[in-house]
């Protein structure tokens, strides 16, 4: 008794199955299916998902199996993770950015049953299949022809075809695993983040809410959905029974396009992404206008944005901060401008505590660690109780970065510990620097990092991309970021004006690369 109402009432699979049954003909899904688009109704959406639910089940995926992707977002990548929680396995969602050593190293991690992918990857998957890594597993290629597949992969057309769109019927519990998302590796080594059903359910219903989201509600995805930040929109459009609008890749011209064509009432971005769209050719507000929820997370917007959106779409920003580890804080459209520093306050259920070096909690106004709980903080990392240990204690989350709350309980984050600037014995935060930096008229991004330095020990620098058609030079703009900055401390030693930042599967700017080759031999954790 005690499983079926679990499944009944928080297993995550059973959404499509409900608005199919209530809402059949509402427009579900519109993704990108090969070289086409497809747009699926609830019923049609469900079915689809159920036949790939029992081809995956054909396959031996059983409740508690792990079933790994490495897909562009598509239709195929959509189904996978709904057939995986009407099953009750986990889907383990992997950057197709990988290389055939990382695919492989977690792989090894997760122990897969069945890995989805396609034929872009194929080098890739051949490399990791000859070194032997999850020799057992059955290997799916979505744009395999259904009689024609290469030797030792299946045809993803094939099996779906030849499976059955009743539901599978696997009764489902709360604490099963839904996900295993690894983490992006701007910090470290990756690690396996475990989200079970009821962890996602709280995202679902937590979310929804905060966005102020219905069953009328338009949701635009245009980055990779194969990020935990992705799960933000994607979950809580589903539970409410939204369209939820797909892009392959994101591009700010399509962006702005999908915007105008369907109403977009919803949309989820990273910072470098809210930054193109801002400056692309066909940006203009009246085109945006359906937009009721902009949110912005995975890193610091800084004000000089937030302000332009604030000006040019109002009531219209949000802010999340977060750790796919399981604490986030928002910052409310209604707090938007007279709170624009902030990231907002914890939803209810949430507690946020401020600790400093010797444990104890910080006054008001005082930078300490970040650390919070709440109803989607991880049981732990998969298979990694050590790493566990360290982030997890009396349940509360140490989340590694520094910030402060001012008298109202509003959250600001000053940046990452790891990030943090010790020069000659004194803390520069490099979101202080970057804030300054965002400011001057011919800068795009900007991202700030220490380096080596003789006497101090380390120094900031500046990385920038310029707006099209700026000429300035690195001198000229570390000399206007000097004369600016709050502190002689926080003085660049340098601009580094490059054409494009490395960036992993979310947009994130990966600043731990751009540090690297300062620090090689150094003795530095990067």
């Amino acid at each position: 008794m005690e499983a079926r109402i679990a499944y009944d009432c928080l297993a995550l699979g059973r959404l499509p199955e409900r608005h199919a049954r209530y809402r059949p003909r509402h427009t579900a899904v519109v993704a990108p299916a090969g070289p086409r688009e497809v747009r699926l109704d609830w019923r049609e959406f469900d079915a689809y998902v159920n036949r790939w639910a029992n081809a995956l089940a054909g396959l031996g995926v059983t409740r508690g199996d792990r079933v790994a992707t490495a897909l562009p977002n598509s239709i195929e990548l959509l189904a996978t993770y709904w057939a995986c929680f009407k099953l009750g396995a986990a889907a383990v969602p992997l950057s197709t950015l990988l290389n055939a050593g990382g695919l492989a190293s977690l792989l090894a991690d997760a122990a897969p049953r069945a890995i989805v992918s396609n034929g872009d990857l194929r080098a890739v998957l051949d490399e990791v299949r000859a070194g032997g890594t999850s020799a057992d597993a059955a290997w799916v290629l979505t744009d395999a022809n259904a009689g024609d597949a290469p030797a030792g992969y299946h045809a993803y057309s094939r099996l779906w075809m030849e499976a059955s769109d009743a539901p599978p019927g696997v009764a489902v519990s709360s604490d099963d695993l839904a996900t295993i998302m690894y983490t992006s590796g701007t910090t470290g080594l990756p690690k396996g983040i475990c989200h079970t059903h009821f962890i996602r359910s709280m995202y679902a219903t937590t979310l929804a809410s905060t966005w102020r989201m219905s069953p009328s509600s338009v949701v635009l995805h245009s980055g990779a959905i194969v990020f935990n930040g992705a799960m933000t929109t994607l979950l809580p459009a589903f539970m409410v029974g939204a369209t939820y609008v797909v892009h392959r890749a994101f591009d700010a011209e399509a962006f702005i396009a999908t915007v105008e064509r369907e109403r977009v009432t919803h949309t989820m971005l990273v910072p470098a992404q809210i930054i193109a769209i801002l400056n692309a050719r066909g940006f203009e507000p009246s085109r945006l206008t359906s937009l009721e929820c902009i949110l912005s997370l995975g890193a610091p917007l800084h004000v000089e944005y937030k302000d332009r959106l604030n000006e040019l779409l109002p009531n219209r920003f949000y802010e999340l901060y977060g750790l796919t580890e399981g604490f986030i804080t928002v910052l409310d459209r209604d707090d938007a401008l007279r709170k624009a520093g902030s990231v907002g306050v914890p939803p209810p259920y949430y507690e946020l505590r401020i600790v400093g070096p010797d444990g104890n909690d910080c006054p008001t106004g005082q930078v300490g660690e970040i650390v919070g709980r709440g109803p989607i903080t991880m049981p732990g990392y998969y298979r990694n109780e050590r790493k566990t240990a360290e982030a997890l204690r009396d349940g509360w989350l140490y989340t590694g970065d520094a910030g402060y709350v001012d008298d109202e309980g509003f959250l600001y984050l000053v940046d990452r510990m790891k990030d943090m600037i010790d020069s000659g014995g004194v803390k520069v935060y490099p979101k202080d620097v970057e804030e300054v930096a965002a400011r001057h008229p011919d800068v795009r991004e900007v991202a700030v990092f220490g380096i080596p330095h003789d006497k101090w020990g380390e120094t900031p620098v500046a990385a920038v991309l310029l707006k099209e058609g700026a000429s300035i030079d690195a001198v000229t703009l570390r000399d206007w970021i000097n004369a600016r900055v709050a502190a002689k401390y926080q003085r660049v030693d340098r601009v580094m004006i490059l054409d494009a930042f490395p960036r992993n599967a979310a947009g994130k700017t990966l600043k731990r690369e751009l540090r690297a080759p300062f620090w090689e031999g150094k003795g530095r954790a990067i």
